[in-house]
């Protein structure tokens, strides 16, 4: 979309690593992990290779035992908090995760004196402490959302020959943090650092849509809370029609934008989703509609949703 509006705005440094703060990271799969491991090596030879231990099997879908369970279970734990909306007590914890009470209570107490968790006292439960907020806030600081998608939108870029972004929400904008431009293709107002309404938007509605509708409300209150950057056939003014557009984005899985940000331009979006079903973000293309015919976008939307069921994955995530 071309740099022709005068609502943009440019946030903070401040307000973009808080728009980012809820995101997670990923590693390498096991398999490529333990494929490194395996070429640097050497395999014993003769007598050697006869005595050497033999890995132990492992059964399709069968994960092997831990060689540092304290340390495994230590993450499990911490891992299990992050994923609910409220401290939990220690028993719950111990019959979620299948651990003896004992365990978990002596695991809380060392996590509790490094401040990874908080115990309340008076509601005998355990919450995420300073310590795991201070991981976060490191998280951010290093933008492991950007590095992991901007090399995934630019093979989405030489595939499909159009320009792509990568946006998070945040208020009721969305915040972009990558652009990757296609070649001989317009500038776009999506630029890095960039903000916009999320619900003028194919991203902003793709993050919208993967929300519980209750935040969604809480979101737009009201009709003050809804702007029009340009004349458009049915205008989303009002909460019931948002709602109304959100589920057809549900229905689908993917999320669209006819002209709503620059006349002619249009846009397919779907959600980047974490480990609790969240979204994270959304992977985007924003293209000359006239170039590309209605019969087309869902093969292109196909295309958008496989980047971001891939990148959900490489965050530890769970693809929609």
């Amino acid at each position: 979309m071309p740099a022709t509006s005068t609502t943009l705005s440019h946030p903070s440094a401040s307000a973009a690593a808080a728009a980012m703060a809820g995101n997670t990271g990923g590693s390498a799969p096991e398999s490529a992990v333990e494929a490194a491991v395996g070429t640097a090596v050497e395999a014993p030879t003769g007598a050697a290779a006869a005595s050497a231990p033999k890995p132990a099997s492992r059964s399709a879908g069968v994960k092997p035992a831990s060689k540092v369970p304290a340390a495994e279970n230590t993450l499990r734990i911490l891992k299990l908090l992050a994923s609910r909306r409220g401290p939990m007590a220690a028993s719950n914890i111990a019959t979620v995760l299948g651990l003896p009470r004992s365990s978990v209570y002596h695991l809380l107490g060392v996590m509790e004196a490094n401040g990874f968790v908080l115990h309340l006292h008076e509601e005998q439960r355990y919450g995420l402490g300073i310590s795991a907020f201070e991981l976060s806030s490191a998280f951010t600081r290093q933008e492991p959302l950007s590095r992991l998608g901007r090399p995934m939108l630019a093979a989405l870029v030489d595939v499909i020959g159009e320009s792509a972004h990568l946006a998070v929400l945040h208020g009721r904008d969305v915040l972009y943090i990558v652009e990757e431009r296609a070649k001989n293709r317009p500038s776009l107002v999506t630029d890095v650092g960039v903000r916009l309404p999320s619900h003028l938007t194919a991203s902003g509605r793709a993050i919208l849509a993967a929300l519980p509708k209750s935040q969604v409300r809480a979101l737009y209150p009201n009709a003050a809370a809804f702007t029009a950057r340009h004349e458009t056939e049915s205008p989303i003014m009002k909460y019931s029609a948002l709602s109304s557009h959100l589920d057809q984005v549900r229905q689908r899985g993917y999320a669209t934008e006819h002209g709503e940000v620059t006349p002619g331009f249009g846009s397919i979006a779907a959600a980047v989703t974490d480990h609790v079903g969240w979204p994270t973000a959304a992977v985007a293309v924003t293209f000359l509609e006239e170039k590309l015919p209605a019969e087309d976008w869902p093969a292109l939307a196909a295309r958008v949703q496989k980047v971001a069921n891939e990148l959900s994955v490489r965050i530890h995530g769970r693809p929609a």
